[in-house]
C-alpha cells in the first residue's frame, strides 16, 4: 500500500465484482477505507471485503440499490457512521437490457436508465454536502464508448450512458468552486461478466486498434488516477476512454 489516500473514504456503487471490484482493490491498495457496495447477495462483496483486509487494508460490504432514494440515504448514513468522511465516490453500478428498439419494452428502457443513470444522479446528489463542506472531493462516473457513438440493440444503454456525461459536465461546473472534482471514464469492451456473454467477439475486434478486450485493472488503473493523484486536482468535468482505441 502506498499510503496516497491514507485516512481518505471512498464508495464504489456495484463494486463486487468487475470494474468495481478492480477499482475498489486499487484505492484500497492507495490506503483507502472502501465500501463495496452491493444490491442483493453480499456473497461477493464479503469475499472483496476480505481480500482487502487480509492485506491490512480497510473496508466494509454496505448494500443498496442506488435506483432507490431510500438506499442510497442509507448507503450513506452507513458510510459516515463507520468513517465519518466521504472523499471519493464512484459511480460504477450498472446494468444491461439489451435488444433492438422495435423489441425494447419500457420496463427495460426504464430499469436501465433507472440504475445507470438516475442512480448516478442520486449518489453524486447524496454526497455533494458532504464533499462541499469539506472543501474536497473527486467523483468519478462511470460511463461507456455507448454513450458516446452508440450501439445497436443498446438504445437504453446508451442513452443511460450519455446522460451520465451531460452531468458529469454539469455537476463538475456547480462543484468547482469547492475543489470538488467531476469526470468521468468511458470503457470499451472490457472482460467482465458483462462481456462474457457476447457472442460476436471476432467482429467487435475488427473495430479495436489495439485488437483486444481491456481488463478491469486498465479501467482501475484510470479511477485511480483520478481519485488518487495530486497531479488530477486539474482535472474536471472530462471523459476519458479507455477503449483500445475504438473511439478517437
Amino acid at each position: 500500500m502506498t499510503g496516497a489516500m491514507q485516512d481518505q473514504v471512498a464508495i464504489i456503487t456495484g463494486s463486487s465484482r468487475g470494474i468495481g471490484k478492480a477499482a475498489a482493490l486499487a484505492l484500497a491498495a492507495e490506503g483507502a477505507s472502501v465500501v463495496i457496495n452491493y444490491a442483493r447477495s453480499s456473497t461477493a462483496a464479503d469475499e472483496v471485503v476480505a481480500e482487502i483486509t487480509e492485506v491490512g487494508g480497510s473496508a466494509i460490504a454496505l448494500q443498496a440499490d442506488v435506483s432507490k432514494e431510500d438506499q442510497v440515504d442509507a448507503l450513506i448514513k452507513g458510510t459516515m457512521e463507520k468513517f465519518g468522511r466521504i472523499d471519493v465516490l464512484v459511480n460504477n453500478a450498472g446494468i444491461t437490457r439489451d435488444t433492438l428498439l422495435l423489441r425494447m419494452k419500457p420496463d427495460a428502457w426504464q430499469a436501465v436508465i433507472d440504475l445507470n443513470l438516475t442512480g448516478v444522479f442520486l449518489c453524486t446528489r447524496a454526497v455533494a454536502k458532504i464533499m462541499l463542506k469539506q472543501r474536497s472531493g473527486r467523483i468519478i462516473n462511470i460511463s461507456s464508448v455507448a454513450g458516446l457513438m452508440g450501439n445497436p440493440g443498446q438504445a437504453n444503454y446508451s442513452a443511460a450512458k450519455a446522460g451520465v456525461i451531460g452531468f458529469t459536465k454539469t455537476v463538475a461546473k456547480e462543484m468547482a468552486a469547492r475543489g470538488v472534482t467531476v469526470n468521468a471514464v468511458a470503457p470499451g469492451f472490457i472482460e467482465t461478466d458483462m462481456t462474457s456473454e457476447l457472442s460476436n467477439t471476432e467482429e467487435i475486434l475488427k473495430f479495436i486498434p489495439l485488437g483486444r478486450y481491456g481488463q478491469a485493472s486498465e479501467v482501475a488503473g484510470l479511477i485511480r488516477f483520478l481519485a488518487a493523484d495530486p497531479a488530477a486536482a486539474y482535472i474536471t468535468g472530462q471523459v476519458m476512454n479507455v477503449d483500445g482505441g475504438m473511439v478517437m
